[in-house]
C-alpha cells in the first residue's frame, strides 16, 4: 500500500512515521524547506498523546522526546487572575499529571527524522484528484503529479485536501485575534517572577481581553533526566504567553505589525482597557522578535458536521478535520491520535482483510469524537474571552475556574 501525505506538520509527521516504521510505502510532502521553520511555541501531550506517539515512532525517538520535554506534574498548580493580578483561584494539583509540554520546533525536528528519507521538504501541493485509473493523485505545482492508494490531508487549518473534499473551507474564523511570544523568567522583575510562579495560568479582563502565560522548563523540569538525549529549544524557565483580543478592524491592523512595534502596541492595548501595569511586564520584556500574529479559526463543535465527505481513498486528519483554537492547548495531542488510530485501521486491511474505504470509514468515526470532544472544550474558553464586556465579576469566574479544571483532567 502506498500512501502520500500532504503536509509535515505534527500530524502529517507522526502518521509519515509510523507508516515508515511499520514499513508501508510513504511519502510526506511540505512546502517548509526547513522542518525548523514552524510558527508556534510550545505544546502540551497528554498521557493518550504520548501513547499513540510510541505506536507510532521508536522507543529511542521517545526517550529523547521526554528529555526534551517539560514535565506538567513538576509545575505549582494553574492560577486564574483577574486584570490586576489578584489571584482568582487554582486549577487542580498536578502532582500526579502525565502530561509534558514540548517546544513545537523540537518535536517537529524529532518526528522529521523519524519519517527520514520518506519526508520531501520545498513542495508545494496544488491540488488532489484522481487519475484515469481511480487512483488518488496529488498536483504539485512545480513537480510531476503522484499517485497512491491513500492520500491523507493533514494540512492545517486551511487544508487544501479537506476543502476539496467538503466542497468548500471547513471551519471559520472563532472570532479572536492570538498574540504570542517567549519571556524569559530572569528578564522579570522578583514580585512579578513570585506572582507567576512556575506555573501555566489565565487572567481575563473586560472587553473580551485575556492573557495566557505558560511556563516552560525542559532542563529544570525535565520529564525524563537524560541530558545527554536532550536537545530542547528552549534551555532555561520561559514564559510562553498568549494575548486575546475580540475580532475587529482595530485588533487585525496589529497583525500587520512586528516586533518592538507589535510590543508597544500590544502593551498600549491592555493598558487602555484597564489592566495593571506589573501584569503587562510579561509581554514588554518580551523578546520582540518572538512576537507573531494569529487569527483562531473554529471547526464546529458536533461530531456530525466533521469531515463531512463520503469515505473514500482520500481522507484528512487534525487540523484539516478539526481545527481547534489554543485555548485548550491539544489540538496537536488530537492530530498524534488521528495519526496513530489510522494506522491501526490500515493494519486491519491487511491482518483482516478490512477494505481500505471501510478502514477509512471507522477511522474517520473516531476522528469526529476526538475533535468534537476538544473542541467543545476549547471553544469554552473562546465563548468566556468573548462575552466578558465588563469587569470580570464573581458569575464569570464561576464559569472560568471549572474550564481551568476540566483542561487539567484532559491533561493528565
Amino acid at each position: 500500500m502506498r500512501v502520500v501525505v500532504v503536509g509535515g506538520g505534527i500530524g502529517g509527521l507522526a502518521l509519515g512515521a509510523g507508516l515508515r516504521r511499520r514499513g508501508y510505502e510513504v511519502a510526506v510532502f511540505d512546502r517548509d524547506t526547513d522542518v525548523a521553520a514552524t510558527g508556534g511555541y510550545h505544546i502540551t501531550l497528554d498521557e493518550r498523546a504520548q501513547s499513540a506517539l510510541r505506536e507510532l515512532v521508536a522507543p529511542q525517538i521517545m526517550r529523547r522526546l521526554l528529555a526534551s520535554a517539560s514535565a506538567l506534574r513538576l509545575r505549582d498548580r494553574e492560577a486564574f487572575w483577574d486584570r490586576r493580578g489578584r489571584l482568582l483561584g487554582r486549577g487542580p494539583d498536578l502532582s500526579g499529571a502525565a502530561g509534558v509540554d514540548i517546544d513545537r520546533i523540537t518535536l517537529r525536528m524529532l518526528l522529521a527524522e523519524a519519517v527520514g528519507d520518506d519526508l520531501h521538504l520545498g513542495r508545494t501541493v496544488s491540488g488532489v484528484g484522481r487519475g484515469d485509473d481511480g487512483a488518488p493523485r496529488v498536483l504539485f505545482t512545480d513537480a510531476t503529479a503522484v499517485s497512491a492508494d491513500l492520500v491523507v490531508g493533514a494540512d492545517g487549518t486551511h487544508s487544501l485536501v479537506a476543502q476539496h473534499l467538503a466542497g468548500g473551507p471547513t471551519n471559520s474564523p472563532a472570532g479572536i485575534i492570538g498574540f504570542s511570544g517567549r519571556t524569559l523568567r530572569t528578564d522579570l522583575g522578583p514580585s512579578e517572577q513570585q506572582r507567576l510562579g512556575r506555573r501555566s495560568g489565565l487572567a481575563i479582563g473586560p472587553r473580551g481581553a485575556a492573557l495566557y502565560v505558560g511556563f516552560l522548563d525542559p532542563v529544570g523540569n525535565a520529564a525524563l533526566d537524560a541530558p545527554e538525549l536532550r536537545m530542547s529549544l528552549t534551555t532555561g524557565p520561559t514564559y510562553i504567553w498568549g494575548a486575546m483580543f475580540p475580532e475587529s478592524a482595530a485588533t487585525d491592523s496589529l497583525r500587520d505589525l512586528r516586533d518592538g512595534a507589535l510590543q508597544a502596541a500590544l502593551v498600549r492595548r491592555f493598558r487602555e482597557r484597564g489592566w495593571a501595569e506589573h501584569t503587562l511586564e510579561v509581554i514588554a520584556r518580551a523578546d520582540p522578535h518572538s512576537l507573531a500574529a494569529y487569527r483562531f479559526n473554529a471547526a464546529s463543535t458536533r461530531a456530525t458536521d466533521l469531515a463531512p465527505w463520503p469515505t473514500g481513498r482520500i481522507t484528512a486528519l487534525g487540523d484539516a478535520v478539526h481545527a481547534t483554537p489554543p485555548t485548550a492547548g491539544m489540538g496537536a495531542g488530537a492530530a498524534i491520535r488521528d495519526a496513530a488510530s489510522l494506522l491501526r485501521h490500515l493494519g486491519d486491511v491487511t491482518d483482516s482483510g478490512t477494505t481500505l474505504t471501510e478502514a477509512v470509514n471507522r477511522f474517520e468515526a473516531g476522528t469526529r469524537r476526538r475533535g468534537s470532544e476538544i473542541l467543545t472544550l476549547a471553544m469554552r474558553t473562546v465563548r468566556l474571552v468573548l462575552a466578558t464586556d465588563t469587569t470580570l465579576g464573581a458569575a464569570a469566574t464561576a464559569v472560568a475556574t471549572p474550564i481551568l479544571a476540566a483542561a487539567a483532567r484532559l491533561r493528565p
